[in-house]
């Protein structure tokens, strides 16, 4: 199977603290790259990338999938305190829809 980092989830922020852009992928949290501008930390993030897919392919291990093509069902089961589930059912009636649909407008919000 070929792996597209293309694919990839990539983020790039300003790092007070090493004075330099940092360069993330959301399928990868323990990866980073520093560079001096956002387009060079971009540019690191993906070719470390690059070289973990690479390595990982070599020892047969386990390679994340990316978000971006991940098949998600839509189902979200979520746990709340008791007085956490009525306040949303009171607020649901309130706004005269059901509990899903007043969480899912919450949420989307």
């Amino acid at each position: 199977m070929k792996y597209d980092i293309d694919k990839y989830t990539y983020r790039v922020t300003w790092s007070e603290e090493d004075n330099e852009f940092v360069g993330l992928c959301l399928e990868f949290p323990s990866l980073s790259a520093l560079a001096q501008t956002p387009e060079a930390a971009l540019k690191e993030i993906r070719f470390v990338v690059k070289e973990c897919v690479c390595s990982l392919l070599k020892e047969k291990a386990y390679i994340p999938e990316a978000i971006s093509v991940k098949k998600f069902k839509g189902n979200l089961t979520l746990r709340v305190p008791p007085e956490v589930h009525r306040k949303l059912a009171i607020a649901a009636a309130e706004a005269g829809v059901s509990i899903n649909q007043y969480i899912l407008s919450k949420v989307a919000a």
